[in-house]
C-alpha cells in the first residue's frame, strides 16, 4: 500500500482529500538560521543596514509567506491561519541569525508547511537586505522543530536531528 498521500494508485500527483478529517486545533514551529560576515551580523543587530529594519521586514515577509503557502507549494492545502509568530536570536559567538515561525489554525490539516515557509522566506528577506554587504551569507538548518494536532498527533525533533 502506498504511504505517500499525495500520489494515487498509478503514482499521479493528486491533492489529498481531507474533507472527512475531524477539525482540530494544529500548530507547527520550524527553526532556520543564517550565518553571515562580521560587518553584516553588527549591521544587523545595531539596526544600521541600508535598506532599513532588517529584521522587523523579515518577520512582515515572513507572516505574508505563511498565507501563501498554498499558491507556492502545489498540493498544499489552503488553510485559514489563526496566529503566525516570527522570533529572532541572534548568536553573536556564530554571527548566526535563528529564526523560529510558530502557525497556528483550527482545521482538517496541519501546519508545517507553512511554517516552514515562514522560516525560509525570513531567512531569505535577511539575504537579501544584506547581500550589500556579505553576498556569502548561508542559510541553513531549516526544520520542523514540533507540531501537535492531527492523526499524527504530536511531533517533537529528536535533540540534535538526523546525525
Amino acid at each position: 500500500m502506498n504511504q505517500l498521500t499525495h500520489f494515487d494508485n498509478s503514482g499521479n500527483a493528486q491533492m489529498v482529500d481531507v474533507s472527512e478529517k475531524p477539525v482540530t486545533a494544529r500548530e507547527a514551529t520550524a527553526h532556520g538560521s543564517i550565518t553571515m560576515n562580521a560587518e553584516a551580523f553588527a549591521a544587523v543587530k545595531s539596526g544600521t543596514v541600508k535598506k532599513g529594519d532588517v529584521l522587523g521586514v523579515a518577520r512582515v515577509a515572513g507572516i505574508m509567506a505563511t498565507k501563501r503557502t498554498s499558491d507556492l507549494i502545489p498540493l498544499c492545502h489552503p488553510l485559514p491561519l489563526t496566529k503566525v509568530n516570527i522570533e529572532f536570536k541572534l548568536c553573536p559567538e556564530r554571527r548566526v541569525v535563528e529564526v523560529l515561525c510558530t502557525v497556528k489554525t483550527s482545521g482538517v490539516t496541519g501546519v508545517e508547511m507553512e511554517a516552514l515557509t515562514g522560516v525560509s522566506t525570513a531567512l531569505l528577506t535577511i539575504y537579501d537586505m544584506c547581500k550589500a554587504v556579505d553576498k556569502g551569507m548561508e542559510l541553513g538548518e531549516i526544520y520542523l522543530v514540533e507540531k501537535t494536532g492531527g492523526k499524527s498527533g504530536h511531533y517533537i525533533r529528536a535533540e540534535g536531528g538526523y546525525v
